[in-house]
């Protein structure tokens, strides 16, 4: 099995970063939430594109993990 190309990776983890943004979005409301007991000086905005993209980052470290056992030990090993 060939190496995965990277957009194999990166357009699942960016769907999936997406579909979680919008169901935890859906019941949290973003300035409802804090850090060490302080309110985030973000605006709503701002709270959701930062959540995206750890979502983001998440997913695609779930999604390059899948790929890399998904490879054989002589493509590891190349």
């Amino acid at each position: 099995m060939p190496r995965a190309p990277w957009m194999a990776v990166v357009w699942p983890a960016f769907l999936a970063a997406g579909v979680l943004e919008i169901v935890v979005f859906a019941f949290i409301d973003p300035h409802d939430l804090h850090w060490n007991d302080a309110a985030l000086p973000l605006s709503r905005q701002g709270i959701y594109t930062v959540a995206f993209f750890v979502f983001w980052g998440v997913t695609l470290a779930s999604s390059a993990l899948t790929a890399l056992l998904a490879m054989s030990a002589a493509d590891v090993n190349n």
